[in-house]
């Protein structure tokens, strides 16, 4: 039979999962129905809310009381939480005196992770920027998996190459990679495709396959010192389903100021003109962006962006006109 701690140890373990019946607990346990009411009743004297109900359906269920008791994680579920932590401590947050909070908990956590686990989470982690926060329409999500990015991870701590194969290629290319990008839940990979000889921002939802290669590289010289900024401009040339080329009757200065950097790159005309060059998953997105530009422009392309934004003219003029 276990020690009297670890087999208490267990049993919240247990319980933070769902409701069991005594003869359930006591069988995962391995204990007599007597023995798992003592251990009940030891959890109960730590601060653990144990509900027992009875009846046919009844049993033991882990419920809320007056304050917060200690919690049990599995390998996973540490991880998970050390790292959402983590990237909230780095990135926007949006909620007020929470920062402190945030790095006393990341504090406990790392301190009482094994090092197997602190590997992991250091690695992400020290290999994370987290992108600028967006108002307005959000794109859907593109999650990927934790294994992806314990491996892309794991590349760039170590400074060996990866290779990558994409979904719309299904060919395998080997990339240097160098910095994760975190920006409005989605993955990005700043590396150094060694086919093409050119930097790229992967997406990393678009990668279906991952894996390291034992070959080290010498870090070359970043494409830009800010690679947040750099990502931010390959996704707005290249990285939507949709992209848009836009003259705007103001000058460069005038319209950076008024954007978020993540909706597009902007480049001088003349002193009176620049050309906003933007994209989103949907054109509906693009309407809403220009929209909120609160400055007058014209479309250069695409087409169906044009033949949008007239069916979006034409919708308001009639709600006047009625």
């Amino acid at each position: 039979m276990a020690s009297t701690t670890t087999r208490v140890l267990r049993l919240l373990s247990l319980l933070q999962d769902r409701s069991y019946t005594g003869r359930e607990l006591a069988e995962r346990l391995g204990v007599a129905e007597r023995t798992l009411r003592q251990d009940i009743q030891r959890l109960r004297e730590l601060g653990y809310p144990v509900h027992a109900e009875r009846g046919a359906v009844g049993g033991y269920r882990l419920g809320q009381g007056a304050k917060m008791p200690p919690l049990l994680l599995d390998d996973d579920e540490a991880v998970a939480v050390a790292l959402a932590v983590g990237l909230a401590e780095d990135g926007f947050t949006g909620i007020a005196d929470i920062d402190a909070s945030l790095t006393r908990a990341l504090a406990k956590l790392q301190q009482i992770l094994p090092k197997r686990l602190q590997r992991k989470v250091t690695a992400l982690r020290s290999a994370t920027a987290v992108g600028p926060a967006t108002v307005g329409s959000r794109e859907p999500d593109a999650p990927v998996p934790a294994a992806t990015l314990t491996v892309v991870a794991g590349a760039i701590r170590d400074g060996a190459t990866l290779f990558a194969t994409r979904a719309d290629t299904e060919t395998e290319t080997e990339v240097e990679p160098y910095r994760l990008i975190s920006w409005r839940r989605r993955w990005f990979l700043v590396a150094y495709d060694l086919g093409a000889h050119v930097w790229r921002a992967l997406p990393v939802a678009d990668l279906i396959r991952v894996r390291s290669a034992s070959r080290r590289f010498a870090a070359r010289s970043l494409p830009d010192d800010d690679l947040v900024a750099f990502v931010l401009r390959e996704v707005a040339q290249t990285g939507w389903k949709v992209h848009a080329r836009v003259t705007v009757l103001a000058p460069a200065e005038t319209v950076i100021a008024r954007i978020n950097p993540a909706v597009g790159i902007v480049e001088a005309v003349d002193s009176h003109t620049s050309v906003l060059v933007t994209g989103a998953d949907a054109l509906e997105t693009i309407a809403i962006y220009l929209s909120m530009l609160m400055m007058d422009f014209r479309v250069d392309g695409p087409p169906e962006l044009v033949a949008h934004i007239r069916t979006l003219a034409r919708r308001y003029t009639e709600a006047l006109d009625g």
